[in-house]
């Protein structure tokens, strides 16, 4: 492939500036594809269960739909699900096209959000899920995804035991 004997060509530093070209060009790309309006909206009618947290992340056309929330019995008790991008918090992420939130119905405090960010080669994403309980927050569970040939695979999973437990 004469793609592949060129690339092999380049300095580190040029294959390190060809990667963030390609995604500036793969963003650039998720922003200006789709109807992100729609996309968020069936996400709110349909990324919610029963436990008001969210769905673990999709891809969607030429993005990844990323629910979360927090619902809380008290000012010092809830539980929440997010998604990190590459080690930083989806909604700090500089890979973020989009965030809208919506305050959580019925009784309970809290509120769903779903972000929107583009399909980039490499990219990392943890689905956190935790609870706080006397102000003390934990994390529970972790699933690791990553994404590979424009698809979302899981890459690992883990539960985490309150300090203590076995």
């Amino acid at each position: 492939m004469d793609s592949v004997r060129i690339l092999e060509r380049l300095s580190a530093d040029e294959l390190a500036n060809l990667a963030e070209v390609i995604h500036q060009i793969q963003s650039a790309r998720a922003i200006a594809a789709g109807d992100h309006d729609a996309i968020i909206a069936e996400a709110f009618e349909q990324a919610f269960g029963g436990d008001g947290l969210g769905a673990p992340p999709w891809i969607q056309g030429s993005v990844i739909v990323c629910p979360g929330g927090i619902v809380s019995k008290s000012r010092s008790s809830h539980r929440c699900r997010f998604v990190s991008i590459n080690d930083t918090w989806v909604w700090d992420a500089p890979e973020l096209i989009r965030e809208d939130k919506r305050s959580l119905p019925g009784t309970d405090d809290g509120f769903r959000a779903v972000a929107l960010v583009p399909i980039l080669s490499g990219m990392s994403l943890d689905v956190v899920s935790g609870r706080a309980r006397g102000g003390m927050h934990q994390v529970d569970r972790v699933v690791s995804l990553q994404v590979k040939r424009g698809r979302l695979v899981e890459v690992a999973q883990r539960t985490i035991a309150p300090a203590g437990m076995k």
